[in-house]
């Protein structure tokens, strides 16, 4: 195992300490922890790239006929929503024939 010199801010290291104490741990081992935590997620996130780069290339997604966005119809779909919520039954009772 290999030795590594840090410069740490004294309050920080002083933190980390008591935090090593309260884990009943090492300073050493949590920076080893750490360290080895933030390689193992970098290697996670290489091979899930890597795995989505392969799916993209072995199945390209087919998202059908391209689709052309039309301003009056989305505002016109929007108003129907909008109109929709205000739109009250008939009372009962007036009106009606009985």
């Amino acid at each position: 195992m290999k030795n590594v010199t840090l410069a740490i801010d004294e309050t920080l290291l002083e933190q980390a300490r008591k935090l090593a104490e309260k884990r009943k741990t090492t300073l050493n081992a949590m920076v080893r922890g750490l360290l080895a935590h933030e390689v193992e997620q970098e290697d996670r996130i290489a091979w899930a790239k890597e795995g989505m780069r392969r799916l993209m290339e072995e199945r390209p997604l087919d998202l059908g006929p391209a689709y052309e966005w039309n301003r009056d119809e989305i505002y016109a779909e929007r108003e129907d929503r909008m109109l929709s919520r205000l739109e009250r039954p008939p009372l009962r009772g007036f009106g009606e024939d009985t």
